[in-house]
């Protein structure tokens, strides 16, 4: 249940992202749900491989190559899903920026079990 919750909220945030990007495109909810599946997918599998494989260079940039890393990815997946499009170097790099800010803070209060959480301090 959790994942399918986040799954839509990664949608939503694509969504987001596309009307405040000019360059990210996406015609319709089910390519937004497609995108952020394959999103997820990739970053779950071929990420942590490009991270390793790159360390040297984001040690060298002082971490500032990983945004670019995450543009690559987002730029993979809008070749993969058709309605999803990413027009442009930039566009890739402030949505995939955009991306990742936006779908961390929809997904701060959702658990693993897809529960929303409220964390009080006292």
């Amino acid at each position: 249940m959790g994942f399918l919750i986040r799954l839509f909220l990664n949608a939503l945030a694509l969504l987001i992202v596309s009307t405040v990007i000019p360059g990210i495109e996406v015609r319709g909810v089910l390519p937004a749900l497609a995108a952020a599946f394959f999103l997820g997918v990739i970053n779950a599998f071929v990420r942590p491989v490009i991270m390793i494989l790159t360390l040297p260079l984001t040690i060298m940039t002082l971490g500032l190559f990983i945004p670019l890393l995450n543009a690559a990815l987002l730029k993979l997946v809008s070749l993969m899903i058709s309605g999803f499009e990413v027009h442009g170097f930039w566009s890739a790099v402030f949505g995939a920026i955009l991306l990742s800010l936006i779908s961390g803070l929809l997904n701060l209060f959702v658990n693993d079990r897809g529960r929303v959480e409220v964390i009080a301090h006292r």
